[in-house]
Parts: structure tokens; sequence; C-alpha cells
């Protein structure tokens, strides 16, 4: 994607050509897939056209030489000519600083529909979506339409928004990257503050370069530590690896499959390798308290006073608890989900948001690494969670990890 961006910028790509090109693997493979619920072609060809324009005409001469207006200036049109799906018909809205960036639009992706439950599937425009990996096992949801259509190659860049796990879950049982940034960095229409924007991309380099489009300047967040600096938050400014790691395999609470586990240990062992992690051992062990009846609470209108009560209390606690782990680590691994990709009858035991929600009660910016595949066929994901306005750091470390494996289709 970012070479794509880049070679539009040039002028030898014209963004007219990537985006018919990516409108004719979508119309190719999504009756199979069902990953779009609508797709804007004539709108999608017309966009593109003005960023050929824009190329045409050259950068304002405030964005100086090459583009760039000094150290720190963000790039002009870094997105310049990339195909881009949104995660429902209503993506739109989110879509604004990509488009000012040079994406381009080209259709929304499929949510659960009506009556379908909300942490399993998506309801295309052609049908029920399916995994690109196992046709008769789910993608996960509910951002299902956006993983699959970046894990077949349909578009490079997806937005999501995760309220449970939304992006990281699909992002897992799909192979790609996905990114839940800080709740409450960047606009959000849910009402509970649980959910937060995010994006699934199959390169961290794209998933930093959407974060480089939305996030606000290099600042530091309202709700990060004293000790967080420009240089470690500011989405210009990576941190330097390795970065000291926390592995969980369960928060002390959940009960994950074997297999996920070990998938997600092995992708920690090669983070290791690879100079991007060094793991330290906390003085105590990770122990979350359960945030199922907290996050159930939070999320239902009208909930007990006494249930909300409960809900606040265990919070505060787990924010308690996580802060003193980031005290002493800047990343927590565990597992994205707790089991393999499900058929499309439904879950099991086990909530797929077992190991994710947690982290939309707390608030904290997470990312689901892909780490391997499953004796099913079927990927599984690590988790990344840092500090509260750290998402540079995760960042950091998936690009690190090398270019995770999607499938073209």
């Amino acid at each position: 994607m970012v070479e794509t961006a880049s070679a539009v910028r040039a002028g030898t790509v014209r963004a007219v050509d990537v985006v018919a090109e990516a409108l004719e693997r979508i119309e190719r493979a999504d009756p199979v897939l069902c990953a779009f619920t609508e797709v804007w072609a004539e709108e999608a060809l017309r966009r593109a056209g003005e960023v050929d324009a824009l190329v045409a005409a050259g950068p304002p001469r405030s964005s100086g030489p090459g583009g760039g207006g000094g150290p720190g200036a963000r790039a002009w049109l870094p997105l310049a000519g990339v195909p881009v799906a949104v995660k429902g018909r209503h993506g739109v809205r989110a879509a604004v600083p990509l488009l000012a960036a040079g994406g381009v639009v080209v259709g929304a992706t499929a949510v659960p529909g009506p009556g379908t439950a909300w942490q399993t599937w998506g309801l295309g425009a052609r049908g029920r979506t399916v995994n690109p990996w196992r046709a008769d096992r789910t993608p996960g949801g509910s951002s299902a339409g956006a993983a699959v259509a970046v894990a077949a190659g349909l578009v490079p860049l997806a937005t999501g928004s995760d309220g449970a796990g939304s992006v990281r879950i699909p992002a897992a049982w799909c192979g790609v990257v996905g990114l839940k940034v800080t709740n409450g960095r960047l606009p959000s229409r849910d009402r509970t503050g649980l959910a937060a924007p995010g994006v699934l991309a199959r390169t961290a380099a794209d998933a930093a370069a959407w974060w480089r489009a939305v996030s606000p300047p290099t600042t530091v967040d309202a709700d990060a530590s004293a000790a967080d600096t420009p240089s470690t938050t500011g989405v210009d400014m990576p941190p330097s690896l390795p970065l000291t790691a926390v592995w969980s395999p369960d928060l002390g609470f959940a009960r994950p499959d074997p297999e996920p586990v070990a998938l997600a240990r092995a992708a920690v062992d090669r983070l290791v390798d690879a100079g991007a992690v060094r793991l330290v051992r906390p003085q105590a062990p990770p122990l979350l308290l359960d945030p199922a009846p907290a996050w159930l609470a939070l999320r239902t209108p009208g909930a007990d006073p006494a249930r909300l009560a409960d809900a606040h209390r265990v919070r505060a606690e787990n924010g308690r608890r996580l802060a003193r782990l980031f005290a002493g680590a800047e990343l927590l691994l565990t597992p994205t989900a707790p089991t393999a990709p499900h058929g499309h009858e439904g879950p099991g035991d086990v909530y797929s948001t077992a190991l994710t929600w947690a982290f939309n009660v707390s608030g904290h910016p997470a990312l689901s690494l892909p780490a391997g595949f499953g004796t099913d066929g079927c990927p599984a994901g690590l988790q990344l969670v840092a500090p509260h306005g750290r998402e540079a750091l995760l960042l950091a470390v998936a690009g690190a990890a090398g270019k995770p494996s999607g499938r073209k289709g």
C-alpha cells in the first residue's frame, strides 16, 4: 500500500488504474467471500480521477520539496490512490482523514446482519461472509467484511471499530494486522465509551500509514502517563527496540484453548529472536478481574445501579493492576482469541472476546499480529497491549515482526 501511494505520487501509476484493479478483484471474489455490502464503483473511479488531477498539479508550496514540510511534517497525499474499504455503509464519516490523505473509498464492508450474534458473523450483499482460509468458518466480527477484504487482497486497508475485540478478533482469525487505538483518542459514535476506531491492514507499515493519516499531530495523549514523551508517543518518532514485555496466556481469568496459546507464545519467541521485545518477569503475574460482567453492564441501557457500581469497581481495579504492570514493562502480550475460528452455527461456551474486551473497558490500545496457523488451517493472533496513548509502541513491534501473510484472491 505504501509503495502504491508512492508510485501514484510519482506519477508512474495512475490512481484510476489502481482503483479499477481493486474493483475488478472485488467483482471476481466477492460472490464467494461476501465481504462487501455495497461497492461504490462509479464514485470511487471519480474520486481516483481527482487524485490523479491533484498529483498532476503537484504538491502545495507549504508541503515543501518531495511533499515534506521539514522534520516531523506529514507527507503530501500519503495514501494517494490507495483503495480503502469502510466498515458499514456509514463508515465514510470516519474516513474523512483518509480521503484528505488521497485514499479512495471503494465500498462498505459486511457487519453482522439483523438477528445474528454480534461477535461472530458478517452479512454481505451476496450472502454470509466467510473466512477466506476456510469457508465453513467465521471470519470473526463485527469487522468481518473488513478483515476478509484485506486478507483476500481485495483492498490493502479497511477501517473498523472495536467495542469488545471487533477489530482484533477478525484480524486474528483472518491473518492480518488489526489495531484498536486508545479509547477516546479518536472520535467515536459509541455512547458507552467502550468502542474505539481501528484499522485492518496487510502489513504493520500500512497500519502505521493509516495511523499517521488519522491521528492528531504529534502530542502526548491526556491519558498517557507523565513519563510519556513525544519521542515515544509521536507517530513520526518510533521507539527504540527491544521493548520490555510481559507474557500472559490467560490474563488470570480466561480459559483459552491450548493451540491458540501455543501459537501466540511461539510468535512471542519470534519477536524475541527478532530483537523486537525482551520478556521480563513481573513482580506478580498479570491477574485481572474478569471484565465480562462489567462490559455487559456498561453496554446495557438502563442497567441496574448496583451492576453499574460493580462495573466501575472492576474497571478501576483492573486499571490499577494494569498501571502496576506497565510501570515495569512497556507491553503486555496475550493470545488475541481464546479459540480457533468456529463454524457459522455460532460460538461454543467460550466467548471469542475473552481476551480482548478487558482493554475496551480499560481503554488501552491493542494490536493483533498474525501468529501462524492452527491444525485446522486457520490463522491465530498475538495481542499486543500498550499503555494509554502509546500506539507507536505497538506499531514498532508489529513492524519488526515482518510482513503478515494474507490470502490473495
